[in-house]
């Protein structure tokens, strides 16, 4: 163990408090203080390490834990909301469920947490601002909840998903800026049309680190929205609101 942390030191930003308190410091704002740290510092390592290790050198990344914890906040997720909606059908939760752990809430949830600050990168990849990605924001989220399973059971886990994920799932599922709008147009076009929509990214602007995607949906071969985002999977639900839209209007017309 001391010697990983000893090799981890060289891929701490510049200025960041130096191992255990760099640890420390984020089990504070987690609340969770781990029994063995190897797994947390394996959640927060990001795959750019790698290219920094010397020959002989074991590296590790979040890529794991991130398969590991997107499965139990899936079960956790899927748990509380058959426990706290017992009313609700399958169709129903499933939309809630995609909703809560969608990249949306969770680029949110990491942020509130401060992942970005504490995610351990090689100096390219801060120079290059991975950390404000929110692909690996919320994959470190996920990564954490992994380690958080593995060191401290289900118990652990589901304490944290529920207090620092689900604690404001009221408010989450009535902000429509975190409304599926892919998945209510795939519903809209397979009702009426039989059919699923198709998107294409149609360009993209900015450096790598800062990309603005352009992408369109057609339904039925025909143009009916397009979208920008700085991923693509915010400009196909922009693209997708934009379709669902006016469908909807023509159809009014009709």
């Amino acid at each position: 163990m001391a010697g990983m942390l000893e090799g981890l030191k060289r891929f701490f930003r510049p200025g960041k408090p130096k191992e255990p308190a760099f640890i420390t410091e984020f089990e504070k704002k987690i609340q969770y203080r781990f029994r063995d740290r190897s797994s947390l510092i394996e959640a927060l390592t990001h795959r750019s390490t790698l290219g920094d290790l010397e020959p002989g050198e074991e590296g590790i990344t979040y890529e794991r834990l991130e398969f590991l914890g997107d499965s139990v906040l899936a079960l956790i997720t899927t748990d509380f909301l058959v426990r706290n909606f017992p009313d609700d059908n399958e169709g129903h939760l499933t939309k809630k469920k995609s909703l809560l752990v969608s990249k949306s809430v969770l680029s949110k949830k990491a942020e509130e947490i401060d992942v970005r600050d504490h995610i351990i990168l090689s100096e390219n990849a801060v120079r290059g601002g991975v950390a404000d990605q929110d692909s690996v924001r919320t994959a470190v989220l996920e990564a954490v909840i992994g380690a958080l399973y593995i060191d401290g059971g289900l118990k652990v886990a589901r304490h944290f998903v529920e207090h620092r994920i689900l604690n404001d799932i009221d408010e989450i599922l009535e902000h429509r800026d975190h409304i599926n709008y892919k998945s209510f147009l795939q519903e809209w076009t397979q009702s009426r049309f039989r059919s699923y929509p198709v998107y294409k990214v149609k360009s993209t602007l900015g450096p790598e680190h800062d990309k603005i995607f352009l992408v369109e949906v057609n339904v039925n071969g025909k143009n009916v929205g397009r979208g920008r985002g700085k991923s693509k999977r915010d400009a196909e639900q922009m693209a997708a609101k934009e379709g669902l839209n006016k469908l909807r209007a023509s159809h009014q017309k009709e």
